[in-house]
């Protein structure tokens, strides 16, 4: 049951309460159009946020800290309000008679004083009388288009804060120095390998091109965009590019290259295809390629690396994950994930798990980037894209692009170095590996 609230409407509303999340209880789409159905499903919950959807495109809705039940009385409630969403904001409407805030009423949806009422007599319509007990004009609030399309409720959960991060780091110019300077100075451990390779791997619109975006932007001073990236259902990376991070204006390579992929698709025959990210690890495939959805890459086609060496292979494999979407992640895209990890594992590539968009989906992050560690409702996301995709929790590393800003932020420069760190310690155990295996070859013959 995927909730009709976007993230960042839910974050708007939480925004209200403080650090708290939403979970929807009831969705009349789904369960009906009923009250009978309503009181089922969240009489004696609470705190609850009701919302109304209208064929206008208006959202709306109020907020009560007391439970539902059907005793037909007033109750209470001097934290209620009522509220819409228009464009990017929340425009909230305090209860002004706290008496009246919430009616429990048994044939009606949620019931706010006389002024809104949501499934009025148990029917998809809205009831609105604004005036004594909520003061907004029913003209903004709804557009007086009183049918609705759907009426879902959502129970205000606490979202836990850990008084100690469950992750130490230092959050100083001095490490973000010394982690530079590690990566700078960074040399793989086996002959003929210049740089680490890593292939970053996610549905589409997680933030791959991104990532590298803002890598870049770390080691050249100033936020740039190399890479095509934005906002769209189907992939804007529609070849297989290898990235090398400079340092500064036309300066040094760094050891490291980023290969940025096609976007995953649920969808069979859309998106990147299996077959190809086979290719790509082995090292086949090379920069430039266009990637064909309905096609993967043939050993006879243009772009087709006949006899990879080691240093054109993938020595570490990242899966990039959008925060907001780890719960609600399609089943088919699962699979599709979980087919690629197979293949990964049987080449004995290590991988970890990039979880972006961390500020998206948790308001306490947004409030401050350094609570990533402190916030409950992180750990936990993180625990289920390592349960979703199937590496150790400490292979998942939470992190925020670039998207907005002009400016570099220390904080966000050192969670993306602490990434790229972890790739590069990854990387050193696919050479250890790899060393090991050739010197027991040898030892056979």
């Amino acid at each position: 049951m995927n909730p009709r609230l976007t993230k960042s409407q839910q974050r708007k509303i939480c925004s209200q309460m403080g650090n708290v999340k939403l979970q929807l209880l009831y969705k009349a789409s789904i369960h009906g159009f009923t009250s009978a159905a309503f009181h089922q499903r969240c009489d004696n919950r609470c705190p609850t946020v009701s919302v109304g959807y209208n064929a206008a495109g208006y959202v709306f809705g109020g907020y009560t800290s007391q439970p539902f039940n059907q005793t037909g009385q007033y109750v209470n409630d001097g934290q209620a309000f009522s509220f819409h969403l228009q464009w990017r904001k929340l425009v909230k409407y305090p209860v002004a008679s706290p008496v009246y805030a919430v009616r429990m009423v048994g044939n009606s949806g949620p019931y706010f004083g006389e002024a809104l009422v949501l499934m009025y007599g148990g029917q998809a319509i809205v009831h609105s009388n604004p005036g004594n007990y909520y003061n907004f004009d029913a003209a903004v609030m709804h557009g007086n288009n009183l049918n609705l399309t759907d009426c879902e409720v959502y129970q205000v959960e606490d979202t836990p804060e850990f008084e100690k991060p469950w992750r130490p780091i230092v959050w100083e110019s001095e490490k973000k120095t010394e982690m530079v300077d590690f990566i700078k100075n960074y040399c793989p451990i086996v002959k003929n390998v210049p740089q680490a390779r890593v292939l970053l791997i996610g549905p589409v619109g997680a933030g791959k091109s991104s990532f590298f975006n803002s890598i870049n932007s770390v080691f050249r001073g100033h936020v740039t965009s190399q890479a095509i990236a934005g906002c769209s259902s189907t992939s804007l990376t529609t070849k297989f590019r290898t990235y090398s991070v400079k340092v500064g204006r036309g300066g040094k390579p760094l050891p490291i290259i980023l290969c940025d992929t096609m976007g995953l698709e649920e969808r069979t025959g859309a998106g990147l295809d299996v077959d190809d990210i086979v290719s790509i690890l082995k090292g086949h495939m090379t920069d430039g390629y266009q990637f064909n959805p309905s096609a993967p890459l043939d050993s006879e086609a243009h772009g087709y690396r006949k006899s990879p060496e080691l240093k054109d292979r993938i020595h570490c494999v990242a899966y990039v994950i959008d925060t907001c979407k780890v719960s609600i992640m399609p089943t088919k895209l699962q699979q599709k994930l979980e087919a690629i990890r197979r293949k990964v594992n049987l080449m004995g590539i290590p991988q970890l798990v990039l979880m972006t968009k961390v500020d998206e989906a948790c308001p306490f992050v947004a409030q401050d980037i350094r609570n990533i560690y402190r916030s409950g409702y992180i750990k936990e996301m993180a625990q289920e894209a390592s349960a979703r995709i199937g590496v150790p929790l400490s292979c998942v590393i939470p992190l925020k692009n670039y998207s907005e800003e002009l400016e570099l932020e220390l904080n966000c420069d050192i969670l993306l170095l602490s990434a790229i760190i972890q790739m590069l310690r990854f990387t050193d155990n696919y050479f250890d590996e790899y060393s090991d295996s050739i010197s027991r070859n040898q030892t056979k013959e």
